[in-house]
Order: C-alpha cells, then structure tokens, then sequence
C-alpha cells in the first residue's frame, strides 16, 4: 500500500440536497414572484426560485394527503384542504397553522382560490358544492349549489366589484354566479370535455376558456356569449393572455389584436391571435427524442413532457410551465428562452456523477430515459433527451465536461458540456449491443475511447474520433473498437486503470476479471478474481497502486493485487450488498455504499471503518467523489441527492480551538480562585458544562472561612439556567461518597432558599430530584450505622478510662453518654466515610466514569455491607484486647506509665479516625420526596 503523508479523512457532512419537492397537484407563484407553492403528499413546499432550495414547508399533522391549496393574493395567508375534510390557515413563513376548520363539504375539497382582496376564499368540493368563506371574520358566507360533480375549477372575476365567481365542473359548462344573491346568473357551453383555466382582459369584459377538447373559446362577459372558438388540436391545460403594451415580435405578435399562449399535451407552447384564430407561433424544443410524424405526434398524448400547468408572472415578464414529469420550467418573454427549470421528482436515483468547472454541476440518471444536470448553486436543471429508454450508469472523463452515458436501450452516448454556458448537448452514439447496457467507463488519460459493459455478458471499447469537441452540431456514431464475451452473466461494472493499459470488469458470475488493453483491436484476459459469494455490484482501480478494489452482493469488499490476483483485505461491515466502492484520499481510504442506505469510510492500512453515514433511506446506488477530493456525492432509490463535504480539516480546526479555548478558561478560572472571585469562577465553570470543574469551585469555596455564608451568597446570586445545571451536577456528585457532602451543602442552599415551584420549571427538575432520594437515603443510612459505630467506642473509652482511672475519682460517677452529633450530620471530608474503597477513590476524576447513574442504586451494597463486617470483626478483635489488658492489669502485670500513656494517645488517635461527626446534613431525604412530589 502506499504510504503516504496525507491526513486521513474522518467525517463528511451534507452540504446540500436534491430531494422531491413536488409530486403532482397544484403549483401556485406568489405574487411578489419570489416564491414557488407546490404540493407534495400531506406537504406544501415553499420553493425559493432564485436558490432552488426548499425555504419553507407546512404539513397536516394528520398524514393526510393534501388536495389542493391557495395563496391569498397579498403572500400572506395560506390555506389548505386534506382528505380529512379539514381546512387550514397558515402563515406559511413562519410554518404555523393559525386556524382550523371543517369544511363542511362531505367529500375533499378539489379547487379553492382567494379573491383579489384577500378576503373571501372559495372551495370547490367533489359533492357538486361551491363554499365561500370569510376569512377575516371567520364564517361561512355562501353555500352555491347546483353543480354537477367536481368542482374542479373555480376562479373569482379580477374586479371585486363584480362579485362574481366562476366555476366548471363535469358537465363540462362554465357557471357564473352573482354573489350577491348567491345564484347562477349563466352556464357558458362551449367545451365538450373538462374546462382547464381561465384568464380575464385587463378590462374584465372578455374571458378565454381552455379544455381537453382540444378548443380554446374567447368569451364576450356583457353578452355572456361565445365571441370566438379557436381549435388548437392539443388537449390544453393552461391558457394566458399576452400584454398588449409590449413588444411581443420575436414570438409573432404583430398586431394590437388579442393573443394569448397555451400550454398542453403536445409540450410546446404556442401563440395565437384571437380574431383570425390562427396559430402565429409555436416553441420549437432543443432536442427531440427521435423523429415522429405529424400523425404519430397528435396521437401521443402521454408525451412525459406535456404540460399540465402554464402560469403568468407579469412584473418580471416570464411564464412558468410545469411538466408532466413534475417539472418546473420558467420561459423569459420576449423571445420565450428557458431561463430555469426546477425537478420536482427524479424517482429512483440509479447514478450520479460530478460535472463541470470546479464540480459545479452533477449529471444524474435517474429511472427514466432523460439525463438531468443540475447546476448545484441554483439546484436549476437541464434535461437531455436522446436515449429512449431508462438510462442505467454515467462516468466523466478527467477534465469533467465530456461524460458518456448507457441505457436499456442498448447504446451509448458520449456528451460535451459548454464551459462558458454550461450547456449540454450529444455529440457522439452507438448501438452494437445485444441487450440492456449496464456500464460504462472512460478512459482516464485523455478522451480516447469508452469501455461498455452490457447484460449480453460482453465488453466493447468505443474509440472516439480526435474531433469529437469541435464537430459542431454533428452526432458522431461509434463503432466498437474491440468486443469480448468477458463472462458468463450480466456485466455489472467495467473501470479503465489510470495509465488506460487495463480494463477490469465485474459480473454477476460471481467473479472479477483483469484484461489488457494494449494490443491494437484486442481485449486480451490477464486473471480472474475469485472469492466473492455472490455477483460482483462493482470494480474501481487504485489510483497509486496495483490493486482493485471490488463490493459484491454478499456484504463484502475486497482488495486484489494485480500481480498475483489474490486477495489482500476484505472489508464487512454492510448489512446488505455493497452497490459502490471508490478509492479516496489518493487511495488510503475507500467509500463504499450499499443497499441498506449506509456510505462507509474506511482506512485501507488499519481495516477500519472510520464512518458511517446513514446517507440514505433506500439503496445508494450513486457514489462519486469530486476531483478535489474534498467532496462526494450521493444518489439513492429513495429520490434523494446529497452533496456531502469532507470536514476532516473543519473539525481538526474546531477541535483545535476548542481545547485552546478550554485551556484559556482554565487560566483564567485559577486565577478567579486565587483572586477569590468565586462568583465569577462558579459561572465561569458552569459554562464549561464540567462538573468536575464546577466540584472544584465548590470545594474551594467551603474550604474558606463562613463557607456557608459564602457558598449561599454565591449560589443564589447564579442566574436561572446556571442553578438548573448547578441541580443537575449535584444529582452526578451526590451518586460518589467522596462528593456527596458537597451536593448536599448546595443542595441545603437551592431546596431552602427557592420556591418549589421556581424549581419545577427547570428542565427535568423532577427527575433529578426523584434521584437524589435513594443516594441521600444510602448515605444517612450509613452515616447512622457510623454513628451507632462511634457512640459504641465512646462507650468503651470511658468504660477504659473508670477502669483505669485513679483512686480518687468517685465511684459512682457515670460515663458521659451524650452522642457526639445531631440526628442530622456529615462525615469528615478528610477522613472519609469509614470505607476502604472510599478512601481509594482519592484524586480519582470525578467526570471520569467513577459517579454512578442517579437512577438506579448501584449493586455495591453487598460489598459494602461485607467491608462493614470486615470492619465489624476488627472492632471485636480490638475489644478482645482490651478485654485482655484489664484481666492483665487484674492478675498484677501493671505496666508503666510511659506505656500506658502510649497506649491511651493510640485509642484517641483510633477513635478520631473512626468517625468524625463536624456538622449537620443540610438536606434529608424526606426534603427530596416533597419537592419531587
């Protein structure tokens, strides 16, 4: 392997994401133009048109698919409708539902729109019913009957003053209402099929209607009459009227006359003057699929590009179709050119690489026979058109604007984008193979040839002609250089070598093979690799060394030598089959991807998986890292890109700082002790969430004179979010012996000073109290059986000292039994709690794993209870000794007083050690049950 200087990459975050944000249903613009409104499932998306990017969404928490949706006409008010019959108001920029309502109608709603004042909203309902509604005053204003079936459009005349609503439904007629006496003034007929849209002169007396009838009728209001009916011979779903005031040549308006554009199943728009009907212009796409006849394209109505929406943003002077494949495409006037286009849906992801100047751009196959390159700043999208069916893998040549794609339509095309436009467009194909072409690889020198893999189990290597780049619109048709029957089942991947000499290929026979591709007109077999259980998934060369890398079906990856063609490292970690691997880091590192969603990065030389992203929902099937190598991207089944940034160096950085910046609150914090600033070092050590640190504070502060005066002063002047923490370092403390004695002294302080019901708001106040209780109760349980313990030895010191005492004292006078402490007391922090393995625990680092959970007693009791009894034996070997030396001092065997002396200063010493009793405990346990009560 090669051994190499480089920093080994640790972690990748998503820097941004492609990801469906329309599937069908209604698209509104906002009238500051700024905004995208579209439907997907129970959500709205937001989409901000001069990023591409989701800016906001609003969701029914019912799961409840949403059927349609308005935006008021001042972008203020949102309102939806659900299957469940549920209407709601939205201030969509801040994603708040503001109100909720039944809609009254017993069916979904399937058409509403606002007026021009925003005011008065109308619902359209499969029950054959038209509702408006006042939105300001919150009620039901009319309840328009009479409609038959569907009311799949309705639509308020521009001038309010008219009070009047238009509404079509499947009768196919247009109903004018009066909503002043809430009836039906007239049915338009005119259309035999559904009625589409409507739009209004600027003078509101004359209305164009569109239908799937293939008809567009221009309507004159004051007759209430059809003036005009104009066949456009494409079932139309949008129609709009053109401005009058503008220079409108370059598409063929060269009268003042009426003309409007409509939008249809045929894909195109087109332009018509209203008074001659005749069509005056019509949009001629960029590429076309293959060559149809006039017949076969009117017949074709399932065309993936046909329109279903055409929408008019006037202050910018631009039109906004949308597709049948869910995309978004902006046209600007005059001349109708594609300034944007947005993929509301890319179905399943099956490959994506990077494109362009600085990675600018990636290419993505998805499951469909269109190529999509998205501009990653703007998320805007081209589409290419030339294979015919589900275009299956991509690879881009060094330089990154020439790439080659293959699809199940047995060919291959290679593509050349503008560098300065950013334009994509075909200029080479060939078809020689027999069945579905399921790989394809470039050469990594210089744009020579294509190596294609299919699943009629062979490879074939494409030359491309010298001229490729600067052949100008021609469409240059390849012939395969060399063809191999390389295996016995489909070929899943092929990868050229870095010096273009060897061509690896990989199948689902279950094996791998290496091939030269030296010889003139030949691809001649080197070895086979042999090893993996199920069909290879793919094959990638080291870029330094001599070794392939391959991921299989059965969940492994593996290394080979090209020498010796046996297997260096095998790398498991994927729950499921391995879909991509890639070579980073120049070839230290490699990223695998699998059909369980994960992406892993793994270093070579240690055999470790460094990380797991959990990328995706469903298979990845797209990975590809950037030529920088700073960056990758991903694609999956589950619709969704990502585009993920190496942060290896971010967090090394941050890392860096962090620990700088620790290191300089650490100063400063001993110099705020040693100044004795200890409000300032108690906040100071609070913000550096360690409670360790914050125990030192702590310590530091009772150690002075007036400690509690001092330790109350201070605590109570924290603010509410530092006493919060402070609880909850005290609830980690209180599970140590060593430390309890400090918990429970702030602990005096919080509980007796603040309110139980200030302590409650704090976040998980409850259960931090809830453990304070069984530690607390530990703790005085030992404390009392200490006490018991000392009041014992109190009992035999003065039963030693009457024993021992001279003549002259009085022999009735009694021992002095009085207890050395209140109920309520603390252990002696010095000399600990009377346990071995307390008094062990000195200078261990309290955050270092040493506190217990607070929620659950530790099973440490059995071992305490032994070292009381161990505890407990040497207590009565102690009294068997003194026992002893009285019945010694009994039979005359005194000894002298310098012995004596030295034995008496030994018992003090013994019993001073045993137990310490200096203050009473600030808190009980009882204390705790209350306010966790």
């Amino acid at each position: 392997m090669a051994n190499t200087n480089l920093q080994f990459k640790t972690n990748y975050v998503v820097e941004s994401k492609i990801e469906p944000f329309y599937k069908g249903g209604k698209v509104q613009i906002s009238k500051d133009e700024k905004f995208i409104f579209c439907t997907c499932g129970s959500r709205v998306n937001v989409l901000e048109i001069s990023t591409g990017k989701i800016v906001h969404c609003v969701e029914h928490d019912d799961q409840e698919d949403i059927t349609s949706f308005a935006l008021s006409c001042d972008d203020e008010m949102l309102v939806t409708a659900s299957r469940a019959l549920l209407l709601k108001q939205w201030d969509w920029k801040q994603a708040q539902c503001t109100r909720s309502w039944r809609a009254i109608h017993t069916v979904p709603v399937a058409s509403m729109t606002f007026d021009s004042t925003s005011t008065l909203l109308a619902t359209g309902g499969c029950d054959g019913t038209i509702k408006l509604w006042d939105v300001v005053k919150q009620y039901c204003t009319h309840n328009l009957k009479g409609s038959s079936g569907v009311v799949h459009l309705v639509q308020f005349h521009p001038d309010i003053d008219r009070l009047q609503l238009f509404s079509s439904s499947l009768d196919c007629g247009i109903r004018l209402w009066d909503l002043r006496s809430s009836q039906c003034v007239c049915v338009l007929q005119s259309h035999y099929s559904a009625v589409t849209s409507l739009c209004f002169s600027p003078d509101g007396d004359t209305m164009v209607s569109s239908g799937r009838d293939k008809i567009c009728t221009v309507w004159d209001l004051k007759a209430q009459k059809a003036k005009r009916t104009v066949p456009v011979y494409e079932a139309v779903e949008g129609v709009v009227l053109l401005p009058k005031n503008e220079d409108l040549s370059e598409i063929g308006v060269k009268s003042k006359d009426l003309h409007f554009i409509t939008a249809g199943s045929k894909g195109v728009l087109r332009v018509w003057e209203a008074s001659t009907a005749r069509c005056v212009y019509a949009q001629t796409l960029s590429s076309t699929p293959t060559a149809v006849s006039e017949e076969e394209e009117e017949e074709k109505d399932d065309d993936p590009r046909s329109l279903t929406y055409l929408l008019s943003l006037p202050a910018s002077s631009r039109l906004a179709t949308v597709t049948a494949e869910h995309n978004i495409v902006l046209y600007q006037l005059p001349g109708l050119t594609t300034q944007q286009q947005f993929v509301g849906y890319n179905d399943e992801v099956l490959d994506v690489k990077f494109l362009g100047k600085g990675d600018s751009h990636i290419v993505v196959a998805t499951n469909s026979c269109q190529l999509k390159v998205f501009e990653l700043l703007t998320n805007s999208c081209q589409i290419l058109y030339g294979h015919t069916d589900t275009v299956l893998s991509l690879d881009v040549f060094k330089k990154g604007f020439l790439f080659a794609s293959c699809a199940k339509d047995r060919s291959v095309r290679v593509w050349q984008m503008d560098s300065d436009s950013g334009q994509v467009r075909c200029v080479a194909q060939g078809s020689s193979h027999t069945n579905a072409v399921g790989s394809i690889t470039c050469s990594r020198m210089k744009a020579s040839f294509v190596v294609s893999g299919s699943q009629d189990c062979t490879v074939k290597v494409w030359d491309l002609p010298a001229d490729l780049t600067t052949a100008g619109e021609d469409v240059h048709q390849l012939t395969p250089r060399a063809t191999e029957k390389a295996h016995d089942k489909d070929v899943n991947s092929v990868a050229v070598s870095p010096n273009d000499k060897l061509l690896a290929s990989g199948s689902q026979d279950r094996t791998a093979k290496l091939w030269s591709l030296a010889g003139e007109g030949a691809v001649g077999l080197l070895g086979v690799f042999r090893g993996h259980r199920r069909g290879v998934w793919a094959v990638c060369f080291s870029p330094v060394d001599q070794v392939l890398a391959t991921s299989s079906a059965d969940g492994a990856t593996k290394l080979w030598s090209l020498q010796d063609f046996s297997c260096l490292k095998t790398f498991e970690g994927h729950d499921a089959s391995v879909l991509k691997v890639i070579f980073v880091s120049r070839g230290t590192q490699l990223l695998t991807s699998g059909s369980d969603g994960l992406v892993k990065l793994w270093t070579i030389k240690t055999n470790e998986c460094v990380k797991t992203l959990d990328a995706h929902q469903d298979k990845v099937w797209g990975l590809h890292a950037s030529r920088k190598d700073d960056k990758m991207v991903t694609g999956s089944a589950d619709s969704n890109i990502s585009v993920w940034v190496d942060v290896t160096e971010v967090e090394l950085a941050e890392e860096q700082a962090k620990q700088e910046d620790q290191i300089l609150k650490q100063q400063e914090l001993s110099n705020l002790l040693h100044e004795k600033k200890y409000l300032k070092a108690l906040g100071l050590a609070i913000s550096l969430d360690q409670p360790h640190t914050v125990l030192t504070v702590i310590k530091a502060i009772r150690q002075v004179e007036d400690s509690r005066e001092l330790l109350e002063k201070t605590v109570l002047k924290l603010r509410v979010d530092q006493k919060e923490s402070l609880l909850r370092y005290c609830v980690v403390w209180n599970t140590n012996a060593r430390n309890c004695q400090d918990a429970q002294a702030v602990l005096q302080v919080l509980l007796t000073h603040l309110p139980p019901e200030e302590l409650l708001q704090y976040q998980g106040a409850r259960t931090y109290l809830e453990g304070l209780i069984p530690y607390t109760e530990r703790h005085m349980q030992r404390i009392g059986r200490l006490l018991q313990a000392s009041m014992f030895l109190n009992y035999m010191w003065q039963k030693m000292r009457v024993a021992g005492g001279p003549s002259s004292m009085d022999q009735d006078e009694e021992m002095d039994t009085t207890p050395l402490a209140q109920p309520f007391f603390m252990i002696d922090k010095e000399k600990g709690m009377g346990s071995g393995d307390e008094e062990k625990q000195e200078g261990d680092d309290s955050d270092g794993g040493q506190d217990e959970d607070p929620k659950c007693l530790p099973e440490e009791e059995e071992e305490e209870e032994e070292e009381e009894v161990s505890a407990t034996k040497k207590a009565s070997t102690n009294d068997r000794r003194v026992e002893n030396g009285e019945s010694a001092k009994t039979n005359g065997n005194h000894h002298s007083e310098s012995e004596e002396s030295s034995k008496e200063e030994d018992m003090e010493e013994e019993d001073q050690t045993a137990v310490k009793v200096i203050k009473s405990l600030p808190v009980s346990s009882t204390q705790c049950q209350t306010f966790a009560s």
